[in-house]
C-alpha cells in the first residue's frame, strides 16, 4: 500500500474524522489514523470534552490533535466546523465521516418527526459535509479521500429500524454520486463507503439475541470497531478504488444464518 505521506505529498497528512467524541467507531477510526502519522481533527457533539480528552492524549503521542465541537444536524453549524477545521492547518486530506444515530422504533410510532431527525444527521449532514470538504480536495493538487459509513443491512433491512434504513439506504448512492462528482474535478479525489456489520452490537442484548447475532455471520464472532478502522484506512491508502461501499461485517450481507453451509464442507 502506498503510504499516507506519498498519497498526499506531507509528511502528517490531515484527516477530518466526525463522531469521534464516544468510545465508538469514530474514536477508533481516529486513533488509527493517528498511528499512521496523521494530524487527526476529532469532531464531537454532545461527547465533546471526551472528544477533547482524546485530542490531548493523541498530542502526547505524536502529531497534533484538536478537537472540535458542532451539531451537524445545523447546517449552519456544520458549515462552521468545515471552515474552522480546514483553516486549523490549511488543508483537509482525509474525511471519514462517522456521525450517525440509530435507535430501534416499531413502525406504527414513527413519526414524521422522527424521520427528519434521521435524515439529518445520517443523510443531509453526510451529504453536506461530503460536498463541503470534497470540494476543497478538488482544490488541493493531491485531491483527498473520503469514506462515508454506510450498513451492511441496507441489503436486508431487519425489524424495527425503518426510519434508520431509509436514511443509511442513501450512503451507496451518496458514494457513488459523490465519487464521480468530485473526480470529475480533480481525478486524485476518492469516495468510498464501509458498511459495518455487527461491530458495535448494542448491550442490551439478551445473550440470545447476542448469539443468534453472531451465529448470522459466516465467520461466527463478532466483529470490532478495530476490523472497520482496519477497512477504511484500506480505502484510503489504495488510489485505485474509488465510487466502493465495502461491507466489513463477517459475511452477514450474503448469509441469513443456519448450519447450511456446513453440509458442504
Amino acid at each position: 500500500m502506498t503510504s499516507l505521506s506519498e498519497l498526499y505529498g506531507t509528511e502528517q497528512p490531515v484527516a477530518l474524522i466526525t463522531g469521534a467524541g464516544s468510545r465508538r467507531l469514530g474514536q477508533v477510526v481516529a486513533r488509527r489514523l493517528h498511528r499512521e502519522g496523521c494530524r487527526v481533527i476529532l469532531h464531537a457533539n454532545t461527547n465533546f470534552e471526551q472528544g477533547k480528552n482524546v485530542a490531548r492524549e493523541l498530542e502526547q503521542q505524536g502529531p497534533e490533535a484538536e478537537a472540535f465541537a458542532a451539531d451537524l444536524r445545523d447546517a449552519d453549524e456544520l458549515d462552521r466546523f468545515v471552515n474552522a477545521a480546514s483553516k486549523k492547518w490549511g488543508r483537509v486530506d482525509i474525511l471519514v465521516h462517522c456521525a450517525a444515530i440509530w435507535y430501534p422504533q416499531p413502525l406504527e410510532e414513527i413519526l414524521p418527526e422522527d424521520l427528519d431527525a434521521f435524515y439529518a444527521i445520517n443523510q443531509k449532514a453526510s451529504f453536506l459535509i461530503a460536498q463541503k470538504i470534497g470540494l476543497q480536495m478538488t482544490s488541493q493538487p493531491s485531491g483527498g479521500s473520503i469514506v462515508l459509513m454506510g450498513d451492511w443491512a441496507d441489503a436486508r433491512p431487519y425489524l424495527h429500524h425503518a426510519s434508520y434504513f431509509m436514511s443509511k439506504g442513501s450512503i451507496p448512492m451518496l458514494t457513488r454520486v459523490f465519487a464521480v462528482e468530485l473526480a470529475s474535478r480533480n481525478p486524485n479525489v476518492r469516495v468510498n463507503a464501509v458498511l459495518p456489520g455487527p461491530v458495535t452490537l448494542p448491550k442490551s442484548l439478551t445473550e440470545t439475541q447476542y448469539q443468534a447475532a453472531v451465529a448470522g455471520t459466516l465467520v461466527h464472532r463478532e466483529g470490532s470497531p478495530d476490523d472497520v478502522a482496519e477497512a477504511a484506512l484500506g480505502l484510503i491508502q489504495n488510489r485505485f478504488i474509488t465510487g466502493t461501499c465495502l461491507p466489513v461485517d463477517g459475511g452477514r450481507t450474503i448469509y441469513s444464518g443456519g448450519d447450511d453451509y456446513k453440509q458442504v464442507k
